[in-house]
């Protein structure tokens, strides 16, 4: 009898570092260390390093695997780190989600300094969040200290303190730019954006804007700036010293907060308190009969209904396109100790998308999943009336986002639905409960349909069709 062969898959994110790269075999995932990142891989495990990361949760954990897993056979070490089950990237993180993961790699890059190493880069794309916190996920970012300014440092800047600076000081939304720039925000760029007023704070005046003035003095096209050319030794003080001040820079950055369409949302919701309590009461039931792995929460807010789900130990991501809504739900996480929700910005009309080289290092949201139970409570309206999204390719694409639906449809007759047609013509006909039904039966079962008392509304609990 033949032996099946694996399905090996090289991961199409990692190529880009010689040291070694990532590969899933039969649907796990591995890294494979090459024979040139030998040293600093000892290095990291006999200097103590790698114990102390782990021990604080800063660096994710591995076991080192059969060298016949290698998918070219020639590895030096096959490592199987722990699995992060929902991938994030900086364009979908809150302003205080990008400065947590800022600290973490500072705080990363002075422990491996105290340990004869350093990081050698400083990417966001490094980090995850997991249980309710970042994490770095490449272990092979390290390597031996040199008596040289921090090769990542320019990298560092650019991809995280300029647009944290950017959100802080502007606007929170210039986070997108970090869409359209995987390598980050020029500094050029965010030094003409952020206010005259931003120079007399000492750490922006140094790591921004003398810095895009270096850099176009140079006129480099790697990034470097006349520090990291220098021949002249730096010492260990010094780079500790830069990497103390940079934390100081972040740590003082702070996002006021602004009014956002729908950051307040639950302040003017038209719901009375007994439909609103007996809404909670549907999901509840759904979430306790179903018993869902997984779930996603499309269009949370702050996250209120997305905690049914976490705090009953079910992983969830809670998804709004408001930032204000974001950060709140992700700083009440961190206050509530809450390791099962992750709150992410997305806009379900523009859904993060295959980016990077050849559109394949970074997946787009619907490769990312599909949920066990996805959560799509007041969004039918505002995608089909607010964006004319037919609720035919509604039900499509829920259908590959999620194995089965707790979804509220809204009817014209409700207020918030005539505060979206106020403003515009009404030219969807099909927009009934009738028009709901039928377009989402073409992709779901309906198992319950459930009118939500003191309301105009219906909630429906469905299963996506085999």
């Amino acid at each position: 009898m033949d032996t099946p062969v694996a399905d090996v898959q090289p991961h199409p994110a990692s190529f880009r570092d010689p040291a070694g790269f990532i590969f899933l075999r039969d649907g796990v995932v591995y890294r494979q260390i090459n024979p040139a990142a030998r040293g600093d891989y000892e290095r990291l495990l006999a200097s103590g390093l790698y114990e102390a990361l782990v021990k604080a949760g800063d660096l994710v954990r591995h076991e080192e695997d059969d060298l016949g897993l290698s998918p070219d056979g020639l590895a030096f070490r096959v490592i199987r780190p722990d699995r992060i089950s929902f991938i994030s990237y900086p364009y979908e993180w809150s302003f205080s989600q990008l400065k947590d993961a800022a600290l973490l790699t500072l705080r990363l890059q002075k422990t491996a300094i105290a340990h004869g190493m350093a990081l050698k880069d400083a990417t966001p794309y490094n980090v995850a969040f997991s249980n309710g916190r970042p994490i770095w996920i490449d272990t092979l970012s390290f390597e031996e200290l040199k008596p040289e300014p921090w090769v990542a440092y320019a990298q560092f800047c650019q991809m995280f303190l300029a647009p944290l600076a950017l959100m802080s000081k502007v606007d929170i939304r210039l986070q997108q730019l970090l869409k359209s720039g995987i390598d980050g925000v020029p500094l050029d760029l965010a030094s003409r954006l952020l206010p005259a007023s931003s120079r007399l704070r000492p750490g922006l005046l140094m790591h921004l804007h003398l810095h895009a003035s270096a850099q176009r003095r140079l006129a480099t096209t790697n990034g470097s700036t006349l520090a990291t050319r220098s021949s002249k030794p730096f010492s260990k003080s010094a780079l500790t010293g830069l990497i103390d001040n940079l934390a100081g820079t972040v740590a003082r950055l702070e996002w006021a907060g602004a009014r956002t369409t729908w950051g307040n949302y639950y302040e003017a919701t038209n719901y009375t308190d007994a439909a609103f309590a007996h809404k909670r009461r549907i999901v509840e039931s759904a979430l306790d009969r179903l018993k869902p792995a997984s779930v996603w929460d499309l269009g949370a807010n702050d996250g209120t209904f997305s905690r049914l789900a976490s705090t009953r130990g079910v992983p969830t991501v809670a998804f709004d396109i408001d930032p204000v809504a974001v950060e709140r739900n992700y700083r009440q996480a961190v206050r509530d100790n809450d390791r099962m929700i992750l709150p992410l910005l997305l806009d379900l009309t523009n859904p993060s998308g295959n980016y990077g080289w050849a559109n394949e290092e970074r997946d787009a949201l619907a490769d990312r999943g599909p949920a066990d139970l996805a959560l799509v409570l007041a969004l039918v309206h505002h995608l089909a009336i607010g964006h004319n999204v037919p609720l035919e390719r509604v039900a499509a694409y829920l259908g590959r986002l999620a194995r089965a639906l707790v979804i509220e449809f809204v009817p014209k007759a409700d207020s918030q639905v005539q505060r979206l047609l106020a403003s515009r013509v009404d030219i969807f006909a099909n927009y009934t409960q009738e028009g709901f039904e039928r377009a989402f039966s073409t992709v779901f079962t309906v198992e319950q349909v459930i009118p939500v008392q003191d309301s105009v509304r219906t909630i429906y609990i469905m299963r996506r069709r085999s």
